[in-house]
């Protein structure tokens, strides 16, 4: 490949000398352009240096002549003889550019003076008074001005006038430039053209060389040497350059058909590995959905127990691990899909002026049962006044929640935990430290990597976790535009990890709109269909505990009849039903005028944007994750929208 891009390239060079010999016709354009660029400059000096003498000379003259006059006429004007004096500024006929001369007394009047015919027949006239002593260029015009002095005594001036002939003297000078540059260049050219030969022969031969070895792929040939100068190193390099070429192009051939298989093995791989990227992600969303679906009769079931009012504390104390335990599970599992997600880059930001002290005051609200049941001493260092920055507040929530949950998890039991917020005009940075088993230097480079445990011991127990959640803080924070690192001053004296985020804009925006009042439930008609037949019973009985009717079944075609009977204002559908899927459920609902009206609320293991994109084109009011918030729901009921998703 190598040895064919020389080729042709020689091939080229080959053919544009043979195209009117360019060589050639280079070279006589360079020596030309450079012999007129001298000579124009050349020019241009001599003659702006001739034309600075010229009027120099003009002007030394009229002052010579100036003081010539003034000398004679002293006696005369002190005598009031101006007799004298017109016959000297007479003699001034004889200097035809000189065109006016007049001598003045002391107070400006008129002695004596000369004007020639030509600068009468124009209706020039004298000035009525000379003046001060000066010295004036105007266009074709020169004029001085001198003063007589008499024994020390201001007697008088003298007044010239000349024609600056300054247009007929550049004149001159560019036709004799003019005709010394013709005769340079043409000297130049035949110059040139005697030298061509010895200069140009030789790389024409090399050229014509190369246009054939482009042609018949003949490596051996090569061009003859005539000479021992520049020329000829050129030809020997030419001709050691193509034996080279020739030595490669075998060696070439062979890397390039090695290099095309390699790349067709590559490609493949390439595929491979994006199929393999595609069949991971579906993975994963099939995982999340197969495990939200037992979790959410389970979730439901312990909210059907809650609300039972147990009195036994035995039993509350069941119903709150079950309650943790089951949200870690959803946390890991949104852990999970945030990591593909942001890695896949799906992940978009809802960035708004956010009150940093209201974000901590949620994180903390997340992991207060981790911290409460631990005993940890939590101390909160921030600043009276607000800390704004521009960002998502649920994901910078999750991250500081993500955060405290690990300082929890990894303190001892009656341990100290410490968030401090501080700030500067550009950032604001958030400290997490605690008094916990801190962290080894040698991992502390790599703390943040997926899947990358800070306790990887057989005892760990509770601690035990996927080892995604602080990749996913990690790359949370770098969207937004922040960093996250950690310090530690090794095994058993604890940790801190710093985040810092850039203000960003934080202009004041539109205040929220005010929430609803809230009401008390109505009682209204429910439909749900859910395959899942315990999740199903389960959220029958939550709808029932808050005072709604309900009915259940367990396919698509029964869902259809259902709501088409009862014509219920709340339909909950699960997607990947028999029969008929949700989506379809949905799109038939809406096109049947008994139910078109109806609120339509998708709950199902399926959480990704696909997913709520195809169910709000289907006709879905509302897309709903399991395991599903009660709150959520009464949200619904009530206002027609559901309450915010808390974070996990």
């Amino acid at each position: 490949m190598q040895s064919e891009g020389v080729a042709d390239s020689l091939g080229r060079w080959g053919d544009a000398m043979s195209r009117g010999n360019s060589l050639r016709r280079k070279l006589m354009v360079v020596v030309l352009v450079t012999t007129a660029v001298a000579l124009m400059l050349s020019a241009t000096a001599l003659l702006i240096y001739e034309l600075r003498s010229y009027q120099k000379s003009w002007i030394d003259d009229l002052q010579t002549h100036a003081r010539i006059i003034g000398q004679t006429s002293g006696a005369a004007l002190s005598f009031d003889d101006p007799k004298p004096v017109e016959e000297s500024l007479a003699l001034l006929r004889f200097r035809p550019r000189i065109v006016a001369a007049a001598v003045y007394r002391a107070d400006g009047a008129p002695f004596a003076s000369y004007v020639d015919s030509t600068a009468i027949a124009t209706g020039e006239s004298l000035p009525a008074a000379p003046g001060q002593p000066r010295v004036i260029v105007d266009q074709d015009r020169l004029e001085v001005v001198q003063p007589i002095v008499e024994n020390g005594r201001w007697v008088g001036s003298v007044y010239l006038r000349a024609r600056y002939d300054i247009l007929g003297r550049l004149y001159d000078y560019l036709l004799i430039l003019t005709a010394v540059m013709a005769t340079s260049l043409i000297v130049a050219a035949l110059v040139t053209t005697r030298l061509q030969d010895s200069v140009v022969a030789p790389i024409r031969q090399v050229a014509q060389v190369a246009r054939n070895v482009l042609q018949r792929r003949d490596f051996s040939l090569r061009a003859t040497k005539t000479s021992d100068d520049e020329a000829g190193v050129l030809v020997d390099a030419f001709n050691n350059m193509l034996e080279e070429v020739g030595k490669r192009t075998e060696a070439l051939e062979q890397s390039n058909n090695f290099l095309s298989v390699e790349m067709a093995e590559r490609r493949k791989a390439e595929e491979a590995l994006k199929a393999a990227a595609r069949t991971k992600d579906q993975f994963l969303a099939t995982l999340a959905h197969e495990l939200r679906n037992p979790l959410a009769p389970i979730t439901n079931a312990v909210e059907i127990l809650r609300r039972a009012g147990h009195e036994n504390p035995l039993h509350q104390r069941a119903l709150e691990i079950m309650s943790r335990q089951v949200h870690q599970m959803v946390r890991l599992i949104d852990d999970l899909l945030d990591v593909s997600r942001i890695t896949t880059g799906k992940v978009l930001l809802d960035k708004v002026r956010v009150d940093l002290q209201a974000v901590l005051n949620s994180a903390v609200e997340i992991a207060a049962p981790g911290i409460e049941a631990r005993h940890h001493r939590l101390s909160l260092d921030v600043p009276d006044e607000p800390v704004f920055v521009q960002g998502d507040a649920t994901r910078l929530a999750q991250v500081f929640a993500n955060l405290l949950n690990n300082a929890s998890k990894y303190t001892e039991e009656g341990g100290a935990i410490t968030v401090k917020l501080e700030q500067d005009a550009e950032s604001v940075v958030v400290h997490f430290s605690d008094s916990g088993v801190g962290i080894a230097p040698e991992k502390q480079d790599s703390i943040f990597d997926m899947f990358v445990q800070i306790d990887q011991s057989l005892e760990r127990g509770s601690k035990a976790g996927l080892g995604v959640g602080l990749t996913l803080a990690r790359q949370l924070i770098e969207l937004h535009g922040g960093s996250i690192r950690v310090h530690s001053d090794g095994v058993g004296r604890g940790s801190e990890f710093i985040v810092r985020l850039p203000r960003g804009d934080v202009s004041v925006a539109q205040p929220p709109p005010p929430l609803p009042v809230m009401t008390p439930v109505a009682r209204h008609a429910v439909l749900i269909a859910d395959d899942n037949v315990d999740f199903a019973a389960s959220l029958s009985s939550i709808f029932e505990s808050l005072g709604q009717s309900v009915t259940v079944v367990h396919d698509g075609f029964a869902a259809l009849e259902a709501a088409g009977r009862l014509r219920p204002p709340f339909v909950f559908l699960d997607i990947g039903m028999p029969g008929l899927n949700g989506y379809e459920v949905a799109e038939r609902l809406r096109a049947q005028p008994s139910t078109r009206d109806a609120m339509i609320v998708a709950i199902t293991g399926w959480g990704q944007e696909k997913d709520r994109q195809r169910a709000r084109e289907a006709g879905f009011d509302q897309h709903l994750v399991k395991p599903v918030d009660v709150d959520q729901l009464v949200s619904i009921l009530r206002t027609g929208a559901p309450a915010p998703t808390p974070a996990v």
